[in-house]
């Protein structure tokens, strides 16, 4: 088995809402705390990955937010304006202009170049600049496969010349495991769990990209054991119950139902975990993050999931 903090690039995905860009900012965190100069970037330019950070809004330009973290956000007229200058020899100019509608019209009417664009410019850090790590916030679930085989798909519909020359380098990248892995963050829920398990199969049929990791986000704590249950059941009955509400001066129902509610949701939960891991390869690792009862995301947060993230892998 590859450490997954050994690789060079690594894609983060899952289902709306999982935590998927909770999980990539934590592993940028935890990695840079490791000791490794590590760039953190996110696909969405319109995202939120600067608030996981407490700080300002990120752009295309890489800026350090922690101590040996480097945090940007996708730009697809300044990754094409910085290919054009990089691999053409064009001046950088202020606005494409005339020059994005022909690439808009490029990119509509032949599949990939756009998501060759956009994952061209992490393979571009991992290559070319001095990171030990790049973590992508990638797409979710629904849109991930199409970018990571969108070189292959340009290479088959380019046969020569300097465009296959460029997708060629990306494919190489793409499809070493020592260097780049996928990481599907999941959440123990049937949806998420469907969907990870989809999407498992289709990175294996559809990609050459290694399937580095399962982050199971969200998992709640086993807090009461089958002794305890035994021991509430006992209690809830009406003349027990009757006589502790009296000791404790109050009604003990509502403590009761909550926990018969974690008990069952964490049956519920486990089941779905079960189903997982069942469905995917035994040599895919799983790695389990607690269910953070907070409200909101931030620092505080992102270090958590990060020392959550550590424990998991070993360090």
């Amino acid at each position: 088995m590859i450490d997954l903090l050994d690789r060079r690039l690594i894609f983060v995905t899952g289902k709306g809402g999982v935590g998927k860009t909770t999980v990539a900012a934590a592993l940028a965190l935890f990695a840079a705390q490791q000791g490794k100069r590590t760039l953190v970037g996110e696909v969405d330019a319109k995202g939120n990955l600067a608030d996981f950070y407490e700080t300002g809004p990120t752009n295309f330009t890489p800026r350090e937010v922690q101590p040996r973290l480097f945090a940007m956000s996708m730009d697809t007229e300044e990754s094409l304006k910085e290919y054009l200058s990089l691999q053409l020899k064009l001046p950088l100019m202020a606005r494409i202009g005339p020059l994005a509608k022909i690439f808009e019209f490029v990119a509509t009417a032949a599949p990939g170049v756009r998501e060759v664009l956009t994952i061209g410019k992490f393979l571009w850090e991992e290559d070319r600049k001095p990171w030990d790590l790049v973590v992508v916030d990638a797409s979710a679930t629904g849109h991930i496969i199409g970018q990571l085989a969108a070189p292959e798909a340009i290479n088959e519909l380019v046969q020569v010349g300097a465009i296959r020359q460029q997708t060629s380098w990306m494919i190489d990248i793409l499809q070493d495991p020592a260097r780049t892995g996928l990481v599907i963050v999941a959440t123990p829920e049937e949806m998420p769990v469907n969907e990870t398990i989809e999407l498992a199969g289709r990175v294996k049929d559809e990609t050459n990209v290694d399937l580095a990791a399962i982050v199971v986000n969200r998992v709640l704590p086993e807090l009461f054991g089958r002794g305890e249950e035994e021991v509430f059941e006992r209690l809830e009955q009406p003349a027990l119950a009757g006589a502790l509400a009296k000791a404790v001066g109050g009604d003990v129902t509502p403590i009761f139902e909550a926990a018969d509610l974690a008990v069952t949701l964490r049956r519920t939960r486990a089941e779905h975990l079960e189903h997982l891991r069942a469905a995917i390869d035994p040599s895919i690792p799983m790695l389990y993050v607690p269910y953070l009862f907070t409200r909101s995301h931030g620092m505080r947060t992102t270090r958590q999931v990060a020392e959550a993230l550590g424990a998991e892998l070993g360090h």
